[in-house]
């Protein structure tokens, strides 16, 4: 049909492509509006076919459709609709007046419907009988059956049963249009959800502050935060006053946006009500929730701390969620003491902790290696009947591989099968990284072999660890072949994978290939980076070729790259073996000169080497460098110190000429 249309029209004018779009567009929407779903996909796929552009709006009505029409058959019987009248007095043989079926329509739409307890077989087999029925049952009986099916999430088959409502001429009321944006926004197709308001202002509708709520919140998911603030002001004007689900949602988008401090002073103003729209809101623990994960996010976890103090002056309960963020902002800031109360004080409030508050708790000990502790408060977990996940296993795998307990390591991740949990590519990537680091590489290639046959896909983070320890291992050539495999399939290098090769590649003596594999990854596009260089020099330092490696250290600014303290340290290293101390410590001037700061290996790698030379003034003065950045020395360098000044016949004039070094006092726990 589309094809003869779109044939009639080729043939009456010149071929222009763009009116063919247009017109297969229109039929498409002409074609759908009126019920007529096979031509409407015809013309769809014309036009796909046809390599047309297809905004995505189309594509999102086409697959609605696609919906539609499976109902559709799903539900209507071949015969037709008296057959679908049959169906409902077959089942029910008693039941045989035209009364008993409005009975029965009646009591699944107040009854069940309202309940939400509702089948979605079910409930397309009386939207089709409703749809059919003398007189048509009110909008109100339709407006119930949606409601349920959005209680229940069923947003895309709502929007396709109003489309069939509307192909056969029943016009949607208020409440129905209502239901359909919000099912828009929620499938976060906020473009159509307009294009309904807009049509809900044309029937003369006033949209009410529950509408917009919808709207804004649509417009923060797809973090529009701009257009959510201009529509606020928007439901303003037309008599709606916002209310705490309006704010709520607004600052949430704004955390979401990383635009808390925006959120934050917007609390204020309407908390103080001196804000611009001139409205006073009574926050709650989901506004409060919102700002307080963002703060703690940014890392403003004071901030945090007097707003949580702020939300329980007010009366209001802590939930969960709330001392998730706060536990969670605290140990990323290293306060486990504080974050360890606030735990407790969850616990005597009442509050039930998840999976995620164990697991951010459990993810702080184990980085710290303090796996005893982990594993009683992972007793706790169990005894208290949270269920722990795929992610609060990897942790505690992860901190016993850290540790170097590669066995408990492999006998939880056994055990997470038992525990009703699958491990994952992160699971598999932890374990593998505990064999290569505890020098296991067999056994990490097996893993990798099962996690593939298993079909779980390794990401670029599981090959950067196999090459590491493959090169580490001095499997070079095994290492060559993952490369190429990773490749084969489709997972691409990333920087890391590329330092990880060419530094692999020259502490097994093979910097000639590191070489040729540096230069061809500069003359592609790919965007070098300084610890890509940085190993290569350091690669090239180690083999002797000194020039080489001097060379490529000055052509860094051409790359736009600036060398850091790793790069610095490996140059003054160099340097120092090849006995040139002066050059080197002319780099030390000219990287703090710069602004790179130097640590304890630069100070310490040039003082070897001034030591070796026997100069005792270059050693005092990088020492009395070193007190004024508050670093300390090692007790290798000062044990060579000492030496270095007791052979001397002045060594107590020596002895005084080195300064003090604060040590501070180690913490009690």
């Amino acid at each position: 049909m589309v094809s003869n249309i779109v044939s009639l029209v080729e043939d009456g004018t010149d071929h222009d492509s763009k009116f063919v779009q247009k017109l297969c567009s229109m039929l498409f929407r002409v074609y759908a509006g009126n019920g007529v779903f096979e031509e409407a996909i015809e013309a769809f796929d014309y036009m796909e076919n046809s390599k047309f552009k297809i905004p995505e709006s189309l594509r999102g009505f086409k697959a609605t459709l696609l919906s539609s029409i499976s109902h559709s058959r799903a539900c209507i019987p071949r015969n037709g609709v008296s057959s679908l009248s049959k169906l409902f007095t077959t089942s029910h043989p008693k039941s045989k007046s035209k009364d008993s079926d409005r009975a029965r329509l009646h009591e699944f739409v107040h009854g069940k419907c309202k309940s939400g307890k509702i089948d979605l077989h079910e409930a397309f087999h009386f939207f089709d009988y409703m749809i059919h029925m003398q007189p048509t049952p009110p909008m109100s009986s339709f407006s119930i059956l949606f409601n349920s099916l959005v209680k229940n999430k069923h947003y895309g088959d709502v929007i396709s049963l109003q489309i069939r409502m509307n192909s056969v001429g029943l016009v949607p009321d208020f409440i129905t249009l209502k239901i359909l944006i919000n099912c828009l926004c929620k499938m976060s197709r906020v473009g159509d959800s307009f294009v309904v308001f807009g049509a809900l202002l044309r029937r003369g509708f006033n949209p009410d502050d529950m509408t917009f709520n919808c709207l804004i919140k649509g417009l923060c998911m797809e973090g529009r935060i701009m257009e959510a603030t201009r529509f606020l002001k928007k439901m303003i004007s037309f008599g709606c006053r916002p209310d705490v689900v309006t704010f709520a949602t607004l600052i949430h988008g704004l955390c979401r946006s990383d635009n808390t401090i925006v959120a934050l002073q917007l609390h204020e103003q309407l908390v103080n009500g001196n804000s611009k729209y001139s409205v006073t809101c009574k926050p709650d623990v989901v506004w409060y929730g919102s700002i307080i994960d963002g703060l703690c996010k940014d890392g403003f976890i004071n901030k945090a701390k007097e707003l949580f103090l702020e939300m329980k002056g007010r009366g209001i309960h802590a939930n969960a969620v709330i001392y998730n963020s706060l536990i969670h902002g605290l140990c990323c800031v290293g306060d486990w003491e504080e974050a360890k109360s606030l735990f407790i004080e969850m616990l005597n409030q009442g509050v039930h902790p998840t999976t995620v508050t164990f697991s951010v708790l459990l993810d702080e000990l184990c980085k710290s290696g303090k796996m005893d502790e982990a594993n009683r408060l992972y007793e706790l977990m169990i005894q208290r009947g949270v269920q722990p996940n795929t992610y609060t296993y990897s942790i505690l795998m992860d901190g016993y591989c850290l540790v170097g307990r590669i066995h408990d390591a492999e006998k939880l991740f056994v055990s997470m099968a038992s525990m009703g949990c699958t491990p994952d590519v992160v699971s598999y990537s932890i374990l593998i990284d505990g064999y290569c680091k505890n020098k296991k590489t067999d056994q990490a290639m097996n893993l990798y072999r099962e996690m593939i046959s298993k079909g779980i896909r390794p990401t670029v983070v599981s090959y950067n660890i196999l090459l590491i320890g493959l090169f580490r291992a001095g499997r070079v050539g095994e290492a060559r072949k993952m490369f190429d495999e990773m490749q084969s399939f489709d997972v691409a290098p990333n920087s890391s994978t590329f330092t990880a090769f060419i530094d692999g590649l020259c502490k097994n003596d093979g910097v000639q290939d590191a070489l040729q594999f540096f230069h061809t990854l500069a003359n592609s596009n790919f965007e070098l980076t300084i610890k890509i260089v940085s190993c290569l020099i350091d690669g090239l330092y180690k083999s002797g070729r000194i020039e080489m490696a001097w060379e490529l250290f000055h052509k860094l600014t051409e790359k736009c790259l600036v060398p850091n303290v790793v790069t610095y340290n490996i140059m003054i290293n160099g340097l120092c073996k090849k006995g040139e101390l002066e050059k080197a410590n002319c780099l030390l001037l000219d990287m703090e000169e710069k602004g790179c700061i130097p640590n304890e290996v630069t100070f310490g790698t040039l003082m070897r080497g001034f030591i070796q030379n026997n100069e005792k003034s270059k050693v005092v003065e990088l020492l009395h460098k070193m007190v004024k950045r508050n670093l300390i020395p090692d007790a290798s360098i000062v044990s060579m110190v000492i030496d270095l000044f007791v052979i001397d016949e002045n060594y107590r004039e020596c002895l005084n000429s080195l300064p003090s070094f604060h040590v501070q006092e180690p913490t009690r726990s």
